[in-house]
């Protein structure tokens, strides 16, 4: 089974000083949170916050391509955690032939916010990401963080994050 989320906000790890995407369960209370590029980051706070580029960025490239060739993006799934790494799929529907695209989280979910199709994340892969031992931050703990957090209103605040101000808690 799987879960359908969506982009809950983007958040800045201040150990690894890298972009957090935050999935959160359209219905539910789970939460994903994948460490993601500055490129990527920036294409999903630009989609975010609808902010029209005079040039067109990858993702939107590949969205004008996909749709050029007859194409949709019908869902996105984020399919497993292996090791440390992520894996998702893109979905895309042509006449009666479903392409199934492997590609990297924060992609599919940059293209997903642009072709405004639903995201998705495996049962199992909230299940790998679990706190294992009572050193881990409880789920309760992290559910009270995500909900003080408010989604960026700023897409540069993740580029050029504002360092002056008192840090925020570690995201793993």
């Amino acid at each position: 089974m799987a879960v359908e989320v969506q982009v809950f906000g983007l958040v800045m790890d201040d150990e690894t000083r890298a972009p957090v995407m935050v999935l959160r369960a359209v219905e539910g209370e789970e939460t994903l949170p994948i460490q993601i590029g500055f490129p990527e980051a920036a294409a999903i706070a630009a989609s975010i916050e609808q902010i029209d580029l005079p040039r067109p960025m990858t993702h939107d490239l590949l969205y004008s391509a996909i749709e050029t060739l007859g194409g949709r993006v019908e869902r996105v799934d984020i399919t497993d955690l292996r090791d440390t790494t992520f894996m998702a799929v893109i979905q895309v529907r042509r006449a009666r032939r479903l392409l199934t695209l492997d590609a990297r989280p924060s992609d599919a979910v940059a293209l997903a916010l642009r072709a405004r199709a639903p995201i998705f994340v495996a049962d199992s892969v909230f299940a790998k990401v679990e706190p294992r031992d009572a050193a881990e931050a409880s789920r309760l703990q992290w559910m009270a963080f995500l909900h003080s957090l408010e989604a960026s209103s700023d897409p540069d605040s993740i580029v050029n994050p504002d360092t002056s101000k008192e840090p925020k808690k570690t995201v793993h």
